[in-house]
């Protein structure tokens, strides 16, 4: 189970503070569980995990497979939860450099359709020469503007390498099993499909196909990741605050109201960016309406300290920080002496990484607290397939639940049409003349 230590936020708050919210948590926790709040039409995310491997989940593997052996390169095209959750999954187990060295039968993974970047674009392309190439579509409309982009664009480039019936077995699409121009297109040009179930909205979707097809790519075990998030279900559902979900959704509505509006949340993993960006837009999407919502922010450490430290320590005291912290890895590096000691360092000879790396933690979580940041510490202990289906799980629970805190409906995003209208009517688009 993952920990969540909040000792770091009293002097902030009180036990009494936290005791008196488990009411309104445990009413949250089962007004999710029943289906019986708003947007209770976008819960069947919490019927993904699963013990048993499912026959998507078989078909995935193999579709992954076949991938894998005709492939160099494969290319995800989606955006938002389509793009962040796989690419989040991926380099948090295998690294921001996981592409480096691999080619066909351990294919690159590259991501489209989440920019319009003619520079990215340009980029991909470079990537792309001489390399044979799949790509998933994912998207449950097949008209988002920069996914439907990449795919016309990436769909052409497909039929003049391979030729139509070529490119047909090298194009996965992964959308709503009945309706929207995708399924159409899918189902008129003969590409292999999977769902993305209607009731499940696209920061909620890592654990359908849309990131379970680009991690069985990569070579990671979707059945544990599974395993991990079945497992979480039933871990999460006490009710109390013994359970980490409580304390987590407890604790980030109580600063909010004590005037905590900013969450940043961090780790000392650089791998952990797009778990970062992933957790980013769930938790932005879901609680920004209504003119509420605490604003997300994600970092690296210890990158960041050079860059985020002083305003942390010394800026509006608006923030809160969220620090999530990994077990070592079994492989480790220790740092060795130099008999001129011009760096300085000889008085960690001996020492490894990771201790190096706890004490940074140490020290710069006294410092945030002694600067009047509250700190919550969240512990996910050794980091495998498992764990992060746990992890995922976790997060989305904990959303979902803090939301309904909140007042807000979880799981629509009613804002995000405003700017598809206003950059429409400039392109010029049929229906938004006006």
């Amino acid at each position: 189970m993952i920990k969540v230590d909040i000792s770091n936020v009293w002097g902030q708050l009180s036990l009494p503070d936290l005791l008196s919210t488990e009411k309104e948590v445990s009413a949250a926790h089962r007004t999710l569980t029943e289906r019986s709040g708003a947007g209770n039409d976008f819960l069947g995310w919490l019927d993904l995990p699963t013990a048993e491997e499912t026959e998507e989940m078989q078909r995935i593997r193999l579709a992954a497979e076949q991938i894998r052996q005709s492939s160099d390169v494969f290319v995800v095209i989606g955006i938002g939860g389509s793009y962040l959750g796989p690419r989040a999954a991926i380099e948090l187990l295998q690294g921001a450099n996981h592409n480096i060295g691999k080619g066909k039968g351990d294919p690159q993974i590259f991501f489209a359709g989440n920019s319009l970047s003619t520079r990215y674009w340009n980029e991909l392309c470079r990537l792309l020469e001489g390399k044979d190439f799949s790509i998933a579509i994912i998207s449950k409309s097949g008209t988002t503007t920069e996914p439907a982009i990449a795919t016309r664009s990436l769909r052409w480039m497909l039929e003049r390498k391979y030729g139509t019936d070529g490119a047909r077995k090298r194009i996965y699409a992964i959308t709503d099993p009945c309706k929207g121009a995708l399924r159409q297109m899918a189902e008129e040009e003969g590409w292999e499909t999977f769902v993305i179930p209607p009731d499940v909205g696209g920061r909620y979707s890592v654990l359908t196909a849309v990131g379970l097809l680009p991690m069985a790519v990569a070579g990671i075990d979707i059945r544990q990741v599974m395993r991990g998030a079945y497992e979480a279900v039933k871990a999460y559902d006490l009710r109390s605050f013994e359970n980490p979900v409580w304390l987590y959704a407890a604790i980030r509505n109580l600063l909010y109201r004590n005037g905590k509006v900013m969450e940043l949340f961090e780790s000392f993993e650089p791998g952990f960016k797009m778990l970062g960006g992933w957790w980013q837009q769930l938790f932005g999407e879901s609680e920004g309406k209504d003119g509420k919502g605490i604003f997300p922010v994600t970092a690296e450490f210890t990158a960041d300290l050079h860059s985020l430290g002083q305003m942390i320590q010394q800026g509006a005291r608006n923030i809160f920080e969220t620090m999530v912290r990994f077990a070592p890895p079994q492989q480790t590096h220790t740092i060795g002496s130099d008999y001129k000691n011009l760096d300085g360092l000889n008085y960690l000879a001996g020492k490894t990484l990771d201790y190096v790396d706890e004490q940074a933690y140490l020290g710069t979580l006294a410092a945030h607290v002694d600067g009047g940041v509250p700190v919550i510490t969240m512990d996910v202990g050794e980091l495998d397939e498992a764990k992060l289906g746990e992890l995922f799980y976790f997060l989305e629970l904990s959303c979902g639940i803090s939301a309904y805190m909140l007042g807000v409906n979880p799981f629509n995003q009613p804002g995000v049409e405003f700017y598809k209208r206003n950059m429409f009517q400039l392109l010029g688009k049929p229906g938004y003349e006006n």
